[in-house]
């Protein structure tokens, strides 16, 4: 097996990107995390509505759009 080639830095400065990059890894987890959990409500609000309506995507929008500004007021 052939060894990983390197790009050409000292150990000190692949460690330090290293890291730079897990951070960014980390915070880009935690941003998409907290989107998805912003949505949640609004996303199974919309789900309910859509299986009540039989299937109409219009009040489906409507729920969905309702509870994510709700949400989002609510917040602030």
């Amino acid at each position: 097996m052939t060894p990983i080639p390197s790009l050409g830095l000292p150990l000190l400065a692949d460690i330090l990107i290293l890291i730079v990059l897990l951070i960014i890894g980390l915070v880009i987890i935690i941003v998409v995390a907290k989107v998805l959990l912003f949505f949640l409500p609004a996303v199974i609000v919309a789900a309910v509505v859509w299986f009540l309506s039989g299937g109409s995507l219009f009040w489906t929008g409507v729920a969905f759009i309702a509870v994510a500004l709700l949400s989002l007021l609510r917040r602030r």
